[in-house]
């Protein structure tokens, strides 16, 4: 069957690449999404396994439409009782971008209302809409006048890997992290800091790619369980083969910030998850935080704020910079920042740069090499 994967923008080719590794067939990557084919048992893989994923979607009825009733019309011809009986309920996400509609809950609405009106006609009876917590939900995507519908296999996005805590103000996406992972070429025998780690998500993502722990290890409702082609042996089978594939490695990962509530929130996530033996994150403030090892990667989310304390943002990128140069000789940094007047202030010339979201902030991922005294 057709797949279309959601994920961040700038992880395409990221996404791609664990598409492909996991099994998927004929790859290819879209705006914010990437499209590929595989059969039942790949959707739970992915699911379960995908790291750069936000969204699994499975397209079943596309259709041009201008106005209301060709909506309605073309909703109707499709027979929704293959995956929706008139007992369960089910919601609509929509994205709609089109001059003939100018309200996507609008067409969201009528959509509603042909499928239920299908089953009334056919039984007497119908689905309920539960917005919160539907037992099926659908995906409207509407560009001009062609509209696809879609399943919905994941349900709630597969950013929530069920590890975070609440309590932090600006937690980096878990997708973003992990794909900031991979675009920095980290593994796992290289040693990684993130001196600024707020909850840890970069270094607990690192941590669970590094023991091959699946992402959705805890999680329990997925929404393709309550489709009526949901398969039981095959996800058990799925969920064993993930299972015997971890890897309990000794893992170099080390964290510090200067702020002790989010340092013993980070801690609760990696009991959580039993990872404490893999992590170390402590309270400490950048300026005092030195390396245990030699050499390794620096991957962190800095503040991007107006004021730090009583610091000036500027002022805090600069002295930043000769922190790291001076204390992380031999390493490879990666920052990501959507404050672009700060990064001109962090005195070193990035060797890379990729653009990437945290959220609606569109944000520079930077690499900048750490070498001892002047690059000539």
């Amino acid at each position: 069957m057709k797949i279309h994967i959601k994920t961040l923008f700038g992880l395409e080719n990221v996404l791609a690449e664990e598409i492909d590794q996991l099994g998927g067939q004929n790859v290819k990557p879209a705006k914010r999404s990437v499209n590929c084919e595989g059969d039942m048992e790949f959707l739970y893989k992915a699911n379960l396994n995908l790291r750069t994923a936000l969204k699994i979607l499975v397209p079943v009825h596309t259709f041009r439409a201008q106005n209301e009733t060709e909506l309605y019309q073309q909703v109707m011809k499709h027979d929704w009782s293959k995956y929706l009986s008139s007992s369960q309920t089910f919601a609509i996400d929509n994205t709609v971008r089109s001059e003939y509609f100018r309200h996507s809950k609008y067409a969201a609405l009528k959509t509603k209302d042909a499928i239920v009106d299908q089953f009334r006609n056919k039984t007497g009876k119908r689905p309920s809409v539960d917005v919160k917590k539907p037992d099926v939900k659908f995906d409207l995507y509407a560009f001009k006048d062609q509209f696809t519908i879609s399943l919905d296999s994941s349900g709630e996005p597969l950013n929530k890997r069920g590890y975070r805590f609440p309590g932090h103000e600006a937690p980096i996406n878990e997708v973003l992290a992990a794909g900031m992972l991979k675009l920095a070429g980290w593994e796992k025998r290289i040693p990684l800091y993130d001196p600024m780690c707020g909850t840890g998500t970069i270094l607990i993502e690192a941590a669970l790619m590094g023991q091959n722990i699946p992402p959705q290890i805890s999680r329990h409702d997925f929404a393709f369980k309550n489709w009526n082609s949901f398969h039981l042996p095959t996800w058990n089978k799925v969920i064993s083969e993930a299972k015997a594939n971890i890897r309990k490695s000794r893992l170099q990962i080390f964290g510090g910030d200067i702020d002790g509530d989010t340092i013993l929130i980070a801690n609760k996530s990696l009991r959580k998850m039993k990872l404490s033996d893999a992590v170390d994150i402590r309270k400490i403030a950048i300026e005092t935080h030195r390396p245990k090892t030699p050499n390794g990667l620096v991957i962190t989310n800095p503040p991007y704020g107006e004021r730090i304390g009583r610091t000036n943002t500027n002022e805090f990128y600069k002295s930043m910079s000769d922190i790291l140069k001076n204390h992380f000789s031999g390493f490879d940094v990666w920052l990501i920042s959507s404050n672009m007047e700060a990064l001109k202030h962090f005195r070193l010339r990035p060797s890379k740069k990729i653009v990437l979201f945290n959220g609606s902030l569109e944000c520079k991922f930077e690499k900048y090499e750490m070498y001892t005294g002047s690059r000539k």
